[in-house]
């Protein structure tokens, strides 16, 4: 019953890292950036969240109402004057630009609220540790399972609102080919701009799951970073779905090294990324090999 009670606190943790990792998946989906901000962003929504319960005794789940939309404004700005622009001279400079804004959101937060480590937990009453037993031992989280069952939720309502609304059919479009689809009306910067706005709407429910589940300070976002975009990478770079199975095999891959040695926990996640990436890697490598030993050689007289 432990190793059970160990894989359903691996799925349950997966939730948390698939959601971390849900505005990360969907933003390079897009538009093929990868935020290095990503997890400074979330850091940021958690503190804007603790402002609010702190000062105004605002519920952090209530408080999302404000910084939702917050974010969304800051995502849309942050491409309009730094993504759109970085993204015209390459892959490279938009890593180059996230990674300098990460900078400067970690000093700017240590700045304004000190090295000081914050939760959220003393701010959702008993949601931080009441939980259910069930048979066999089985311990389940309500937080935990909240959640998941978030991640899942905002992980529907991505799918269905890239397949049902117009809004979806124009990003699909302009990801698959923004020249086209500048050709048939669809205006790319303006999608992207948008898609940059939803994916930091995510990152701020990220960020208060963050915060109400452990502590944070200035200097989180390096290591929520980590996690998401090992999330991705194991589930398929840009894929929703994929996402979810991802941050569901870190979250047991974590447990069950946890429980085989206490140092395990981090190693174990670590191990199977580097598996996942070069399993992908010597795919990649064998589809080119493939495609080179289709090309017609030249005949010789």
């Amino acid at each position: 019953m432990i190793w059970i009670n160990q894989l359903v606190q691996g799925i349950l943790l997966g939730g948390y890292y698939a959601l971390l990792a849900c505005g990360l998946s969907f933003m390079y989906g897009v538009m093929r950036i990868i935020n290095l901000a990503h997890g400074s962003l979330a850091v940021l929504s958690a503190y804007l969240l603790f402002l609010l319960a702190d000062r105004y005794d605002i519920h952090p789940l209530l408080g999302l109402v404000v910084v939702v939309p917050v974010m969304a404004a800051v995502g849309w700005v942050l491409h309009k004057l730094v993504l759109e622009r970085s993204a015209r001279s390459g892959a490279l400079l938009p890593l180059l630009s996230t990674f300098g804004l990460a900078t400067v959101l970690d000093n700017s937060m240590f700045q304004v609220f000190g090295a000081d480590t914050r939760s959220l937990a003393p701010y959702i009453d008993t949601l931080s540790y009441d939980g259910w037993t069930l048979p066999g031992g089985v311990i389940i989280g309500q937080l935990s399972f909240l959640t998941l069952a978030v991640a899942v939720g905002l992980l529907c309502g991505l799918h269905l609102m890239l397949t049902h609304t117009a809004l979806g059919r124009r990003i699909r479009a302009a990801s698959a080919d923004a020249d086209t689809a500048q050709l048939v009306g669809v205006n790319a910067r303006s999608v992207y701009a948008a898609s940059t706005a939803i994916a930091l709407a995510t990152v701020a429910v990220a960020g208060a799951f963050m915060a109400m589940r452990a502590t944070f300070d200035p200097y989180t976002g390096p290591s929520q970073l980590i996690f998401a975009f090992e999330a991705v990478v194991i589930g398929g770079a840009g894929s929703l779905w994929g996402t979810l199975i991802g941050g569901i095999v870190l979250g047991v891959a974590q447990s069950i090294g946890a429980q085989i040695h206490p140092q395990g926990f981090l190693i174990a996640g670590h191990v199977v990324f580097l598996v996942v990436l070069l399993a992908r890697m010597y795919a990649l490598g064998g589809v080119r090999q493939w495609f080179r030993s289709m090309r017609p050689r030249a005949s010789t007289p």
